[in-house]
């Protein structure tokens, strides 16, 4: 049985974050007050509403933006303040990001568009390697435009995760999937999570997906509404869609 949450460490947190969006004279308050935790080996859901704060949140999380106020820990080191080359050093560094369109290179193979992060990372897995892991041994020569949305996805994955980053940020990645391909680029983030051992948060606007995770944590207005732990999770495969 793996460990309870409160057993494992604490990768990156937030406490007490805000962000104010200005244009003119017009404020947006996209979070009010925000502390939420990514332990080593998790795997935590967002749910909310458009505009509730999910993906401001995840870009703070990711260094992608800075918080108005509050703190962003990464390992106990407060990220909030950085530069922007710090920023990028964390980034380059401990973090891998999924988005719901695969930003793939046209011109380059499922091999060479996952070389783009080995060849600057620290200590990066093999391309080959990590499109293995996502179940693309099978297509490591061929281009995106020969590829399944799904497949691009998995490709998308396999960029995110070759640099072996301590989080993983995944941004609506089945939003513009069908339902089976869904399925299959969730049991590939789950695998993932499981033999990498990344601290690893998943937007989703489709509340069936909150089953997968250990925790499910959910925004409204800014604010964190309420936190659940699933005493259960399902497969991927049992999802509702």
């Amino acid at each position: 049985m793996s460990p309870s949450i409160g057993t494992r460490a604490v990768v990156l947190c937030t406490q007490g974050i805000t962000k104010v969006y200005r244009t003119g004279a017009v404020e947006v308050h996209a979070l009010r007050g925000v502390d939420v935790a990514l332990h080593e080996g998790e795997l935590v859901v967002l749910l909310g509403a458009s505009g509730s704060g999910k993906s401001t949140l995840l870009n703070i999380l990711g260094g992608l933006d800075t918080p108005t106020g509050g703190r962003v820990l990464f390992r106990g080191r407060d990220i909030a303040g950085l530069s922007e080359a710090a920023l990028t050093a964390f980034r380059r560094d401990h973090v891998g990001f999924v988005f719901q369109f695969y930003n793939l290179v046209p011109s380059l193979t499922a091999r060479e568009n996952v070389a783009l992060v080995t060849e600057i990372a620290v200590n990066p897995m093999r391309p080959e390697e990590a499109l293995e892991r996502v179940g693309l041994k099978h297509r490591l020569e061929h281009f995106p435009a020969e590829m399944s949305g799904g497949e691009q996805q998995r490709v998308a994955i396999a960029r995110a995760i070759a640099k072996r980053p301590e989080i993983l940020l995944c941004d609506e990645p089945t939003g513009a999937l069908d339902s089976a391909t869904g399925v299959t680029v969730l049991e590939a983030l789950v695998e993932v999570n499981r033999d990498l051992g990344a601290a690893t948060a998943i937007i989703t606007h489709n509340a069936g997906i909150r089953r997968i995770a250990h925790r499910v944590i959910y925004l409204a207005d800014g604010r964190v509404a309420r936190i659940e732990e699933n005493a259960t999770r399902v497969a991927p495969s049992e999802v509702t869609w």
